[in-house]
C-alpha cells in the first residue's frame, strides 16, 4: 500500500512494493496521502515513486474480473485520481523505477514532469495488444501531453520503452541510475516548491482543461 514521507518542502509518495495495481483499497490510501500533501499553505512539491521492478501496472483487472457489475464506478474513480494529479496545485514528478504499463503510466503522465530509471523497466500502454481501448478521458490526458507522433508511437502500437527510449520519444523528461533516482527526480521540482498554489493550480486547469472534462466524466 502506498506511504508518504517527508523531507523539508518534498514530499515523496511511495506506491507501494509490488505492482501497484489500481484496487479500491489502494485508491483510497493514495488519495489520502495527496490529501495530506496538500493540506497546507507551505511550500510543497511532490514526488511519487515505486519499489522493486514496478512503478504500477495500473488497472487491478482480477479485481475487475470479480466485480464486474462496479467496473464503471472503479474507472470513474481511477479517472478522477488521474485527473486530481494532473492539477494538483504542487509541482509533482514521478521518478518511474520499473514497469509503468496502462494506467499505471497514465498516471506517471499526469505528473508534471517524469524522471525514469536507465537500465530497468519499460514504459507502455498495452492497450492495442490487449483489446482494451482507451477511454475518452484517458487518451485525453495522454493526447495533452504528448506530441502526434509521440502519441501514435505508444498508443496504438503496444511498444515497450525502455528509459532511454522513453526520452528519446518524449514519454520521459530524464533518465537516472537507480541510486539516484529519487534525488533526481526531487531535484527538478524543489527549486518549484513555493510556488503560489492557487495561481499553480488555475495554471494546470486552465492547461488542461480539455483533458479534465473528459477524465470526470463519468465511465458508462
Amino acid at each position: 500500500m502506498p506511504e508518504l514521507s517527508r523531507t523539508e518542502a518534498v514530499f515523496v509518495l511511495n506506491l507501494g512494493e509490488d505492482e501497484n495495481r489500481f484496487s479500491p483499497d489502494w485508491l483510497e490510501k493514495a488519495n489520502s496521502l495527496i490529501d495530506t500533501v496538500v493540506a497546507g499553505s507551505e511550500p510543497a512539491a511532490l514526488v511519487t515513486v515505486g519499489g522493486g521492478k514496478f512503478y504500477s501496472n495500473g488497472l487491478d483487472l482480477d479485481w475487475l474480473l470479480s466485480h464486474g457489475d462496479e467496473a464503471g464506478q472503479y474507472v470513474t474513480a481511477v479517472q478522477e485520481l488521474l485527473a486530481r494529479v494532473l492539477e494538483l496545485p504542487v509541482p509533482t514528478v514521478a521518478a518511474v523505477n520499473g514497469h509503468a504499463f496502462g494506467a499505471g503510466a497514465m498516471l506517471a503522465m499526469a505528473h508534471d514532469f517524469r524522471v525514469m530509471r536507465t537500465d530497468r523497466g519499460y514504459f507502455c500502454f498495452p492497450e492495442a495488444d490487449i483489446n482494451i481501448p482507451f477511454t475518452p478521458g484517458m487518451a485525453a490526458l495522454l493526447q495533452g501531453k504528448l506530441t502526434p507522433s509521440a502519441a501514435i508511437a505508444s498508443m496504438t502500437t503496444g511498444r515497450r520503452f525502455g528509459g532511454p527510449q522513453a526520452r528519446e520519444l518524449g514519454l520521459v523528461d530524464a533518465t537516472a541510475d537507480e541510486a539516484t533516482l529519487v534525488e533526481a527526480a526531487a531535484t527538478v521540482v524543489r527549486d518549484l516548491a513555493g510556488k503560489d498554489r492557487g495561481t499553480l493550480g488555475a495554471i494546470k486547469a486552465t492547461m488542461f482543461a480539455p483533458a479534465l472534462t473528459a477524465l470526470r466524466t463519468p465511465a458508462a
